[in-house]
């Protein structure tokens, strides 16, 4: 056998073993967020969710919606309440729509010492435990048993952008604010949605540690 013929069996040997690694490479991962990829971060200030019972208690007829929010079929009502507390009472609390199964307040650590309450943190809807409070308006009264919650720190978004930026639902990240004051916020819930339109939530203590303003935008970073 000649020089050129043992060349040629080698090389398509040689082919043959190339051929094969590829088709057993992993397939790349897809892209996730980079630097540019940033989350819209809104500050929920105190606000109060009604039932319907609890509404019509309180004003004698459904919520009356004022102006939409953020999210896809939420909305500012015209009603107002006010909280009363162990130690303290706060007035002209808004209230969101549309009516839940129950209700719930949602206040600061800041609010929560005011009143006299001890508020954890929570998830909004697990208020399993969780103080109780009187809520009243000008013409109703009504106390609640449990349901005054810290929301916990949250991410709403849509599948959409749930696969953009590698994440799951109920997944916990870490998320820098890229604020006058940077922060990394951790423990921050996904909640993903076909119905949510991107948006961080935090409230007004973690917005006022971190110099936050409508403009404030995060980053999804690392766990350390």
């Amino acid at each position: 056998m000649n020089d050129k013929a043992i060349n040629d069996i080698l090389g398509g040997v040689i082919q043959t073993v190339l051929d094969q690694l590829k088709d057993t490479t992993p397939a790349a991962a897809p892209a996730c967020a980079g630097s540019d990829d940033t989350i819209p971060v809104e500050l929920s200030a105190r606000h109060v969710h009604l039932s319907e019972a609890d509404a019509m208690e309180l004003f004698g007829h459904p919520l009356t919606p004022v102006r939409d929010l953020s999210q896809p079929g939420q909305f500012l009502a015209e009603e107002r309440v006010r909280l009363i507390g162990p130690k303290g009472v706060m007035d002209n609390v808004a209230v969101l729509g549309p009516s839940r199964s129950s209700s719930q307040v949602e206040i600061s650590k800041t609010d929560a010492r005011i009143l006299g309450v001890n508020a954890p943190v929570r998830q909004s809807g697990d208020v399993e435990g969780t103080p109780g409070i009187v809520l009243a308006s000008q013409t109703g009264i009504v106390g609640m048993e449990e349901g005054v919650i810290v929301a916990a720190r949250h991410i709403h978004m849509s599948p959409e952008d749930a696969r953009r930026l590698c994440v799951s639902d109920k997944e916990k990240v870490c998320v820098r604010l890229d604020s006058e004051r940077p922060v990394i916020l951790e423990d921050v819930l996904v909640r993903v949605n076909p119905e949510f339109k991107l948006a961080m939530h935090i409230d007004p203590d973690e917005g006022n540690g971190s110099g936050w303003t409508s403009k404030v935008t995060g980053r999804i970073v690392p766990k350390h």
